[in-house]
């Protein structure tokens, strides 16, 4: 399908990408996996290249470009070789837009250059065992002592959980003041206190070191504080809309690299003598598909340029991420049939996306969640 949303330098970019991709990351995906983690080598690969804080202001060392296609080109890219491994999506989309609306002068000067090079990896902690979709029922706490805070709780389903020299941990600083009591408070690597736990066993993306993180009498320097105390929740609220325009357009990329390799093999595997893309059932299940993913992209693309210009509604990056990706899991599941046997092989593609991608589904916010915040907009 044609798409319009891009320019010749969008288009460049999209080659580079690509290269990078080929060389830095899918000769090493398959160790990766087997590590449970990434190299920081990649990370440092991926600063060299620029593609991490593409739109971070250049004295910090950053790219100092607003435009939101250019990581959408990057997370496409990423999710068409399936190279689920470096989260880089997390430190751009997700933390770099925290650290961009809500760092001062001095934080910017500490972190940024770092962020921009892939020294500082970063990550961010919100979900706890007992708080997933539901932030205001989370347990850390940060209690105020001279010129710090002592933090102390529990994290989970942390990405980037391993690897992060840069956590932005989420934390009741006033138990009494219900979601204008959480803060954001930026915890360093070798801070005395700080501990990882498990490396998660997944179901798919083996090579994302997804973790659990233990606080325990953390004392993080007031100068951490990431904002104004009891800003974090309002925070949380506005950044959590790019977050979602992430995750669903991976999502959607994804399915359509699926159904490209999937059409492929229905041209050329055989059975009864012909191509089984020629069996009519066959045949109709590949054009359901076609005319899904050609429906999701005209309104995904439409919603990248509205976030591009700064005014797409929370309601319409929770249709975003709600329908893209469970379009991906009806897509890759159909997908998986069609290639039969070897569908369920992991040496297919096909059958790593299936594992993969089951979680676009829940992190980020639920599909529940998000049919709930459309519902709040409808005034029902």
């Amino acid at each position: 399908m044609q798409r319009d949303i891009f320019t010749a330098d969008h288009d460049a970019f999209r080659d580079m990408v690509r290269a990078f991709i080929a060389k830095e990351v899918l000769p090493h995906h398959d160790q990766w996996e087997r590590d449970g983690k990434v190299s920081r080598e990649v990370w440092l690969a991926a600063g060299a290249a620029g593609l991490l804080g593409i739109d971070v202001e250049e004295k910090h060392g950053g790219g100092g470009n607003d435009d939101y296609r250019y990581y959408l080109v990057l997370n496409e890219e990423m999710m068409r070789a399936g190279a689920n491994g470096p989260g880089f999506s997390v430190h751009n989309d997700i933390n770099g837009q925290y650290l961009k609306r809500l760092l001062n002068t001095e934080q910017a000067e500490r972190w940024l250059p770092g962020y921009c090079t892939g020294e500082l990896i970063t990550a961010i902690a919100m979900s706890e065992p007992g708080a997933g979709s539901d932030l205001q029922g989370i347990r850390t706490t940060a209690v105020r002592d001279g010129e710090d805070y002592v933090l102390n709780g529990q994290k989970t389903f942390i990405s980037n959980g391993q690897l992060a020299d840069l956590v932005i941990v989420v934390a009741r600083t006033d138990q009494a003041a219900g979601h204008r009591g959480i803060s954001l408070l930026m915890v360093e690597r070798g801070m005395p206190g700080f501990e990882r736990g498990r490396n998660l066993n997944k179901v798919g993306m083996h090579a994302q070191d997804t973790s659990e993180l233990f606080f325990s009498d953390v004392r993080v320097p007031a100068a951490n504080l990431l904002g104004a105390e009891g800003g974090g929740f309002i925070a949380l609220m506005q950044n959590l809309p790019r977050e979602r325009v992430a995750i669903g357009t991976a999502a959607l990329a994804s399915a359509e690299a699926m159904f490209g390799l999937t059409l492929e093999y229905c041209k050329q595997r055989e059975a009864f003598g012909r191509p089984i893309g020629k069996f009519q059932h066959n045949r109709f299940v590949l054009a359901e598909m076609a005319t899904e993913l050609a429906v999701a992209r005209a309104f995904t693309d439409k919603a990248v340029l509205e976030h591009n210009a700064g005014r797409l509604s929370n309601e319409d990056a929770s249709m975003l991420k709600w329908w893209d990706t469970e379009l991906c899991q009806r897509i890759v599941d159909r997908c998986v049939q069609l290639h039969g046997g070897y569908g369920y092989m992991l040496e297919y593609p096909v059958a790593r996306a299936y594992l993969d991608g089951r979680a676009q589904t829940i992190f980020g916010g639920t599909t529940e969640i998000m049919k709930e915040i459309i519902g709040r907009g409808l005034g029902v």
